[in-house]
């Protein structure tokens, strides 16, 4: 065996897991874009906020984000929007607004130099063998493989890995994020949450990023996808919201599990990030759980890989006591009664001094 441990993504959750993991271990970390070399540099869809709980990791970690990935404007205020109730309300968050493309090509800069990386490379399939996978990947229309005694599937909220170790007993409920990229001449100065029942069960965002603003949703992966997305913006500009010109349009998978749904693997496999369901359930933020499960994972591993599913269950206690928590919380959000009481109580916003719409 040439590798101890494969990692399936280069996002937060496997270039974390990578950073933390003993240099004992030989170590290849696979994702299908090139984020070194420049090639097919297609951006996770995402808004590209990084909550302060992903901040406190981060500085764990000992990095400090660098101000190449920030980008304008840095906002401290959501507006949030109520269509069921008729209501709005505004919140202080303290995010970062940054690139979310550029945030992860800073992450795979600070990959030690034990971990061998096999970027434009795509994983389609395992097969269990003696003390391990054999793991195939596609690279420039040529198949190749690879055997290691541990796969790691921190490839995202449709997991091949995870589906390949649970097939059918697969049952995480599933969103499609649509987001669109709009001209505008308006610098709002909030973010945006928008709540409304006829469009998701979920929520809808805006964002503005470098003139430009983006707007997104959470849908049920349904024909009606799209028209409900359409309403969206209709709603949003019949409302006040001002935007020009689609500039251009994303995609991705999006989970929201319960407590239940979360599993870490096998003797032989284990999950870090979405893939194995870690996710705030109420906001859908997953940077900060992305890093704590990889964290948990690598300290289980590093007292050797014989019986690490037992140490990494323990280790991930206080990760899934947050997303119970942040499960508890949902109805809060979710249920319109309860979110318009919330709202019109007033509890925890912040009154704003003047209007700039």
């Amino acid at each position: 065996m040439q590798y101890d441990i494969a990692i399936i993504g280069a996002g937060p959750a496997g270039v974390a897991l990578a950073s933390f993991l003993s240099k004992q271990y030989r170590i290849l970390l696979l994702d299908r874009r090139d984020l070194i070399d420049g090639e097919n540099q297609k951006a996770k869809c995402c808004g590209g906020l990084l909550a302060p709980d992903a901040q406190k990791m981060l500085g764990r970690m000992g990095l400090a984000v660098p101000k190449s990935v920030l980008v304008d404007p840095q906002i401290f205020l959501v507006r949030t929007i109520d269509f069921d109730n008729y209501l709005e309300t505004f919140y202080q968050r303290y995010y970062f607004n940054m690139s979310r493309f550029s945030f992860d090509e800073w992450l795979v800069s600070s990959i030690p130099d034990n971990v061998d990386l096999a970027l434009g490379c795509r994983f389609t399939s395992l097969v269990e063998c003696k003390d391990g996978y054999e793991l195939a990947f596609l690279y420039k229309n040529k198949i190749y493989t690879e055997r290691v005694k541990l796969i790691i599937g921190a490839d995202g909220a449709w997991s091949k890995v995870r589906d390949q170790i649970y097939g059918e007993n697969n049952n995480l409920k599933k969103y499609i994020a649509i987001q669109e990229w709009f001209e505008t001449d308006k610098n709002l100065p909030y973010y945006g949450a928008i709540f409304d029942s006829s469009i998701t069960d979920f929520y809808s965002w805006t964002i503005p990023k470098e003139g430009k603003l983006i707007i997104g949703s959470a849908l049920a992966p349904q024909k009606e996808a799209n028209k409900k997305f359409e309403s969206l913006k209709s709603k949003l500009r019949e409302y006040g919201i001002v935007f020009g010109n689609c500039i251009k349009r994303e995609g991705a998978y999006l989970i929201r599990p319960t407590r239940k749904d979360i599993v870490t693997g096998n003797d032989h496999a284990a999950l870090v990030g979405e893939a194995g369901g870690f996710i705030s359930p109420s906001s859908a933020e997953g940077i900060s759980f992305a890093l704590k499960s990889a964290y948990a994972l690598a300290m289980s591993l590093n007292e050797g890989i014989g019986d690490f599913q037992k140490r990494y269950r323990k280790n991930l206690r206080p990760v899934l006591r947050s997303i119970t928590f942040k499960e508890l919380k949902s109805p809060g959000m979710y249920n319109k009664t309860i979110r318009g009481m919330v709202m019109k109580s007033g509890i925890l916003s912040c009154k704003r001094l003047f209007n700039q719409d």
